[in-house]
């Protein structure tokens, strides 16, 4: 692996720590452990679901750097980085409409979206194409990690018991950037299957 595919992993091992840091409040665990951890309440998550969340980011923007200034470009990165990307975000999502934050519908569509996407991968790879990602995807991806901060956002504010005017303005923030980028998404994976479509 290239010091850009380095990078890249750190993302697959902080989502399923995203995932549990988010849902552990909600669980009763054993030998009383939960009055002394949750004693107050989750605002503790707080802090390490940010730091969670911006370093997964910040890798998102320096692997593709970085794999361009040292001319390490190949078609495993190619391939590795939207796959982490899709991992971490999902993870993201997953754990926000768990908490009722965002809606399943478009959480469904963004899933059907990133399977298909990944299938179309497959079946390049098979003509011996490494299909990276393209502009459409580059900046679904942006408004994902918005609609991401937004929910996380809304999800802090609820943890902090100050529910009111500034979740329900986090809360629409949140779900309106997600739905424009679920539009996004769709518009981008048939961006993607004209490009397959042209190396039949």
């Amino acid at each position: 692996m290239t010091s850009a595919d380095k990078i890249t992993s750190v993302r697959l091992i902080l989502a399923p720590v995203f995932f549990i840091i988010y849902l552990l409040p909600g669980f009763e665990l054993p030998f009383g452990l939960s009055q002394i951890w949750f004693a107050g309440g989750s605002q503790w998550t707080i802090p390490i679901l940010w730091a969670l969340f911006i370093i997964s980011e910040i890798t998102d923007l320096v692997d593709g750097r970085v794999a361009r200034k040292q001319n390490t470009v190949g078609d495993f990165g190619k391939l590795y980085d939207p796959f982490a990307d899709v991992l971490v975000r999902i993870t993201y999502f997953l754990c926000f409409v768990i908490d009722g934050i965002l809606p399943v519908i478009l959480f469904l569509l963004v899933l059907y979206r990133e399977f298909g996407i990944q299938f179309l991968r497959v079946l390049m790879m098979k003509k011996g194409i490494a299909m990276g990602a393209r502009w459409g995807g580059k900046i679904k991806a942006f408004t994902y990690m918005i609609a991401g901060a937004f929910a996380l956002l809304a999800s802090s504010v609820r943890r902090l018991d100050i529910e009111g005017l500034w979740f329900n303005i986090f809360h629409t923030a949140a779900v309106g950037i997600f739905a424009i980028s679920v539009v996004i998404a769709l518009v981008s994976f048939a961006d993607y299957l004209v490009l397959y479509r042209k190396t039949e």
